[in-house]
């Protein structure tokens, strides 16, 4: 319904009206047909009554000449009998006729015909022809007796007969007239019933377009004012639905716009404070690596020193360069994490192995720290990129020695549970705040990093989830301030191992 148009409903409510009127006169017409079956029925049983009347009439004319030939022996007397003979059979075909239209009347006017039919063939006739031969035999009592039967009986069928019609041409008029007085009713309240329709159908056009239309006056006003959650309910008829159903598009489409445009805003902001917050991070991170880099070489360049102080000074500018190779590598990783070009192969590994070869080159990089390292005596089979799993136990690793600057042991766990393959591992170090854990896998978060003196961009654990979670794993991590942290990945293991 909603989706009709208001000219759709106007021609419809027309339509329905025009129906209404045409129920009415249609029950009108029906009423006066009705009038007219009745007058035609009323007309029908007159001519019945008058048919049964005219020959009632000659079976008395029969009986009337009869009774004067007997009484005279005149034939003059019998005339109104030969006369009413001539017409009787005529007047018997037209008085069948005329009853036909109801089965009973019917059958009593079949009774009728063959009762007078006896009367003449088996009574009258014979009766006549003994007149003319021996009047006393025709006088007799038996004869008279047997006459008064006969016309008895027809008399009291005739007006039996005569008695129904008249009660059937009663209840037709009485019928007719019930018709017409419903009829008549019908029609009144048809004519009511289409005024109300009239009158109802400007109240709802009224309403569904007049309330709708203020509506969206409000609303308009609301949304120009800067309110975008202003909405209107849609209903209403054809367009004034539409009109609100574009509305409410138009005001979320708009909202949607400012919304959409606060959070590139927000992004902007954000990318603004990621920005400084990198050239910080390398303004800082690189800036100690260089310096190393820069005064060693100098002092290399500008002075004569021994074997093994020119050998101490180049271990150094080694290990600066590899730092700075790192800082490079994790900011080209970040870029294509985000680009989404990181590159994975596939290969089939025991990162047990892979574990236990990482543990053995952070061994000697610090003598406060232990390092214990548990491994099973089975493979750790896993389907991955060797290069890319080891960058991330280094992390772990390096992260692990770094955030425990009093050193402490670091504990390295390997181990398989049915169809995962886990690697932990568990420092005794500074800890992590309940605060701040939700971000730890945030680029460039550092904590209290910076203000503790511990190196590092912030990008290692970032890299680290999104490759781990390329490899179809998971990583995380529980931690409590001032004791320590652990960090754990969990990879599915080779599935052509067993």
């Amino acid at each position: 319904m909603r989706s009709l148009s208001l000219s759709v409903r106007m021609i419809g409510a027309s339509l329905i009206l025009a129906l209404v009127v045409a129920v009415v006169f249609a029950v009108l017409l029906e009423a006066v047909s009705a009038l007219d079956r009745a007058t035609t029925r009323e007309a029908h049983a007159k001519d019945v009554t008058a048919a049964t009347l005219r020959l009632e009439k000659l079976v008395i004319d029969m009986e009337t000449g009869l009774r004067g030939l007997l009484l005279t022996d005149d034939e003059r007397f019998l005339l109104p009998w030969k006369k009413a003979r001539a017409d009787l059979g005529r007047q018997l075909v037209a008085f069948r006729r005329l009853a036909s239209s109801n089965p009973a009347q019917r059958r009593h006017a079949l009774k009728i015909d063959a009762e007078i039919r006896n009367y003449r063939d088996e009574y009258s006739v014979p009766l006549v022809n003994q007149a003319r031969n021996d009047s006393a035999a025709a006088r007799s009592s038996l004869a008279r007796e047997l006459g008064k039967s006969y016309t008895d009986e027809i008399r009291d069928d005739f007006a039996g007969f005569l008695e129904a019609e008249d009660a059937l041409a009663a209840a037709g008029a009485s019928s007719a007239n019930r018709e017409a007085d419903r009829a008549v009713a019908l029609a009144i309240a048809g004519l009511i019933g289409s005024a109300l329709l009239v009158i109802a159908f400007g109240a709802y056009l009224a309403r569904s377009i007049g309330q709708p239309v203020r509506e969206a006056a409000g609303a308009a006003t609301r949304l120009a004012e800067g309110d975008l959650s202003a909405r209107l309910d849609e209903h209403g008829p054809g367009e004034v639905g539409d009109l609100t159903i574009a509305f409410n598009r138009m005001a979320e489409q708009l909202e949607r716009s400012r919304g959409e445009l606060e959070a590139q805003n927000a992004k902007l902001k954000e990318s603004e404070r990621l920005k400084s917050e990198l050239v910080s991070i390398v303004s800082h991170e690189l800036r100690t690596p260089l310096a190393s880099v820069l005064g060693f070489t100098s002092v290399l360049l500008s002075r004569d020193v021994g074997p093994e102080q020119q050998r101490h000074y180049l271990e150094i500018i080694d290990a600066q360069g590899r730092r700075l190779s790192s800082l490079l590598n994790d900011f080209l990783d970040i870029e294509r994490l985000e680009e989404g070009e990181l590159k994975l192969a596939r290969e089939l590994f025991d990162l047990g192995e892979l574990v236990g070869e990482q543990a053995q080159l952070f061994a000697g990089q610090s003598t406060k720290h232990k390092l214990d390292v548990v491994l099973p005596p089975k493979p750790l089979p896993v389907r991955g990129d060797p290069d890319r799993l080891a960058q991330v136990v280094a992390n772990l690793l390096s992260n692990a020695i770094k955030y425990s600057p009093d050193g402490g042991t670091v504990e390295v766990v390997g181990e398989r549970d049915d169809n995962v393959v886990r690697v932990s591992v568990r420092d005794e170090g500074l800890g992590i705040s309940d605060e701040v854990q939700e971000q730890v896998f945030g680029k460039f978060f550092r904590g209290d990093a910076a203000a503790s003196g511990i190196a590092g961009s912030g990008l290692g654990l970032t890299i680290a989830r999104s490759v781990v979670e390329a490899h179809g794993g998971q990583i995380t991590f529980e931690s409590s301030r001032g004791e320590g942290s652990v960090f754990w990945l969990e990879l599915p293991a080779a599935a052509n191992d067993r």
